[in-house]
């Protein structure tokens, strides 16, 4: 080899190691900035409330306090002291009162979305459930958008709720995964909508990042319209998946229309397949999901019956949730 080969070599290695260097030096540096702003912001907020709580302004003075702060501030500071900011640091103080609970996982974007959130217990299931599933402050906003709490709330009784909501959405067993109705706003299908199977596979498919969003933490994509042979005859599962912490596959079947007891019949013979012929050393049973535009839970109930405890039916939507049936259901839970 020649040396000129061999200097090649070593400068290849030099340019990795200061690039890699650079940017671990960046995002330390990124780290720091962004807790010394979270702490300056929260203690801007804590003196403010404290100010107010002590008894040297009155709650209806609380806007006539704010805007001449943020008048003086801007004049001593410049900006970065609005009067919209001013709120926005008192609301994270009164949101997050112990300063040592305020997770640097999270930008103060984050914070900004968590604060606008009233009720805690929802409030603290989207804190919890950020960090654990690293959202960007725009999944943040889709999650918050679709009622994903909600969603997830309505199935569960009071301690289930308040459990959601002290350590977010856990994946221990089959049933955390799933979410009934899945949100599916991101194709932009309007309503009333006439497209295929096939059609609504490639649209989910088009849009994978958001699809796997909605499914929720773990899932890796494995291969669509996947072949399975039986007796010389061909099946294909619209979508197949794995779940890396329940290690097992899960597979997704589309119906655009009402789930019929045959749909059902079909999902429980590919979890056999799979079980048997797919799954190796170290594999959890496979998982089977049949997304339906419609559902009759008591064909589903009898249509399931001493069948694969793994194998569900969930409705999907195309349009965003109703909040406020939602958060009625919610209230309720809570009051038994």
């Amino acid at each position: 080899m020649s040396t000129l080969k061999i200097l090649d070599n070593d400068y290849r290695s030099l340019l990795q190691q200061i690039s890699a260097t650079y940017q671990s030096g960046r995002s330390r540096v990124s780290q720091a900035v962004n807790i010394a702003l979270l702490d300056t912001y929260w203690h801007i907020g804590q003196h403010i409330v404290e100010f107010e709580q002590g008894g040297k302004a009155k709650a209806e003075y609380g806007d006539a306090l704010l805007e001449r702060l943020s008048r003086d501030l801007k004049l001593e500071h410049g900006t970065g002291f609005s009067l919209s900011n001013l709120k926005r640091f008192r609301q994270f103080y009164l949101a997050f009162p112990i300063g040592a609970t305020v997770s640097h996982q999270l930008t103060w974007s984050h914070y900004v979305e968590l604060i606008k959130i009233d009720h805690e217990l929802e409030r603290q299931f989207y804190y919890i459930q950020a960090q654990h599933e690293k959202w960007t402050v725009r999944e943040l906003q889709r999650q918050k958008k679709t009622a994903l709490f909600l969603r997830l709330a309505a199935s569960k009784d009071k301690e289930g709720i308040l459990k959601l909501a002290q350590k977010g959405n856990v994946v221990a067993e089959p049933t955390d995964l799933l979410r009934d109705p899945y949100v599916l706003e991101f194709l932009k299908i309007p309503e009333p909508h006439h497209l295929s199977e096939k059609k609504l596979e490639k649209r989910l498919l088009d849009n994978l990042q958001s699809f796997l969003l909605e499914l929720g933490k773990g899932f890796t994509f494995v291969g669509r319209q996947y072949r399975i042979t039986l007796n010389n005859e061909h099946y294909k599962v619209d979508l197949v998946f794995y779940h890396r912490i329940l290690r097992c596959f899960v597979l997704i079947d589309l119906k655009t229309s009402k789930v019929q007891h045959g749909d059902i019949g079909q999902m429980n013979m590919y979890l056999g397949y799979f079980a048997h012929e797919e799954n190796i050393e170290g594999d959890s049973p496979p998982i089977g999901i049949v997304f339906s535009r419609e559902k009759d839970d008591l064909l589903v109930k009898y249509a399931t019956f001493g069948m694969n405890s793994q194998l569900f039916v969930s409705k999907y939507q195309l349009y965003l949730p109703n909040e406020e049936e939602l958060r009625k259901r919610l209230e309720e839970a809570l009051r038994k």
